[in-house]
């Protein structure tokens, strides 16, 4: 197991609690644990990085705890964060070992989504997505409620767990179904938007690639920029027209992407992310200023989710975003690079404005098609 002091990331939260991250030693994963751990207002002192997080009693192996105890008592972590999912039992395991608090992958992001949440809608997709996380757990909860006590039956002739359960489901139903209105509403709002006959750009891709700046550009909206994943969690709509063109548009700013987000938390968002089924263009943001081979997976991950939601890939235009970071040589050749092949795509700078008005003339052209002559 190898371990490293994380002192770049350590000092850009003032404030926030220290925490150790385990997880997998390639680049991409190393950066995205970082990432989302600094979006959970979390101080990384160190990271450790393993082939395989074993799914011991511990959720990494029994020498590696023993290891990760003296490591965590030295930098005075008091959270320990595993970038995988791991059960109550073995997060429980650990923490006794460690003294410190464990938190899976799947709590992390629950957490972010959590902090980011501001609308009615956005609470209750969260508040589902957490019932979900906690049903495989609810045996494992009571046992640790009970504690030395047996976690046997009630007077009602049911087990405590069995009690727990049905509030976990009673829960979820209703969620479901105040979600499920939400949906509804959205889609009478659709039909009534299609009178209008204003077409449906809606903005997408991976957290922080953009897109609320890119947003703020278009819309000259103020939304809350930030680099840290999931600024935005709930859909942003606006109408608006360019100053070149008459026509006006509707333009949204739909939750971000992430890799291996598990399919009830896909499932508890798709309410959200139904937007993009509807939508006339999707312009598809990626940061073009990271390596291939992040690119290649955040590509992949947004080609998932699109193709999850049934949405026609010939509606997508893929915008290569933060120019300005990368050199002009990488510049010039940038659309030409195999993994952008499968898509119609244009490169901008939303931060510095490069390429906006060829960004705002495509989007014209592509949703007012000129009429064919007579």
């Amino acid at each position: 197991m190898h371990h490293t002091a994380e002192n770049a990331l350590a000092g850009r939260e003032g404030s926030g609690e220290k925490a150790t991250v385990i997880t997998y030693p390639d680049r991409f994963s190393r950066q995205e644990i970082l990432e989302l751990a600094e979006a959970a207002g979390y101080r990384v002192q160190e990271v450790i990085t393993q082939k395989q997080i074993i799914r011991s009693e511990y959720g990494i192996g029994v020498g590696k705890a023993q290891e990760l105890q003296e490591i965590v008592a030295e930098n005075g972590s008091k959270t320990v964060i595993i970038d995988e999912s791991v059960t109550s039992s073995q997060a429980n395991n650990l923490s006794k070992v460690t003294q410190a608090e464990v938190v899976d992958r799947e709590r992390l992001v629950l957490n972010i989504f959590a902090r980011r949440a501001n609308t009615t809608e956005a609470k209750l997709q969260v508040r589902l997505a957490e019932l979900r996380y906690e049903m495989p757990r609810a045996k494992d909860a009571v046992r640790f409620s009970v504690k030395g006590e047996r976690a046997g039956f009630s007077g009602m002739g049911e087990s405590a767990v069995d009690v727990k359960i049905r509030a976990l489901k009673r829960q979820m139903v209703l969620i479901g179904q105040k979600l499920e209105k939400s949906r509804t509403n959205r889609e009478l709002y659709t039909v009534e938007r299609r009178k209008l006959n204003m077409p449906f750009v809606s903005l997408a891709g991976y957290t922080s690639s953009g897109k609320t700046t890119l947003f703020n550009r278009l819309a000259s909206e103020s939304k809350e920029e930030s680099p840290k994943l999931f600024t935005t969690l709930s859909t942003t709509t606006r109408a608006v027209a360019f100053a070149d063109s008459r026509k006006r548009i509707m333009l949204s700013d739909t939750v971000g992407f992430i890799s291996r987000l598990p399919p009830y938390m896909f499932e508890s968002f798709k309410s959200t992310l139904d937007e993009l089924r509807y939508a006339d263009l999707i312009l598809l943001l990626i940061d073009a200023g990271e390596p291939v081979e992040s690119i290649r997976i955040k590509l992949e991950s947004c080609r998932e989710t699109l193709f999850g939601l049934e949405v026609d890939p010939k509606k997508t235009l893929l915008v290569l975003n933060k120019i300005d970071r990368i050199e002009d040589e990488r510049k010039r050749r940038i659309e030409q690079e195999p993994i952008f092949s499968d898509f119609a795509s244009i490169t901008i700078s939303a931060k510095r404005g490069d390429g906006l008005h060829q960004l705002k003339n495509r989007i014209v052209g592509l949703v007012f098609p000129p009429k064919p002559p007579i």
